[in-house]
């Protein structure tokens, strides 16, 4: 089974996106912060990230250049979804090393065809 790390600190909005990649057939792991994060992605080596920009002790931009530096994280695929809409922060974020950026709120579909996009649907 495809594995997402859902990496988001508001326990309601982890919740409804975890529920939203489960009933998608995706294992769903969780993170509720930079630190955590980045411990997990490198126990766990998930298929993609779902990326949070605004997170406690290290934000978004900064987990993602670190897995992106990271031999054994390089690979994997980020989807930043977070509520910084401005196009600098999509610019910064892809710099980063994000694959795609998706801003809250967000249309279901939008997030299903953006994983589609780097992984098959888990069946």
């Amino acid at each position: 089974m495809a594995s997402i790390l859902l990496v988001e600190d508001s326990p309601t909005v982890q919740y409804i996106v975890a529920r939203l990649l489960v009933n998608q057939g995706y294992e769903v792991i969780t993170a509720r912060d930079g630190e955590e994060a980045l411990r997990v992605a490198h126990e766990k080596l998930p298929n993609l990230l779902i990326l949070d920009v605004i997170l406690p002790k290290m934000n978004g931009f900064q987990v993602c250049r670190a897995l992106k530096s990271a031999a054994d994280t390089a690979h994997i695929p980020v989807i930043m979804l977070t509520a910084k809409w401005k196009d600098s922060d999509r610019q910064w974020g892809m710099e980063q090393g994000a694959d795609a950026y998706l801003i809250k709120p967000f249309e279901d579909q939008a997030l299903f065809e953006l994983i589609s996009q780097f992984m098959p649907q888990s069946q």
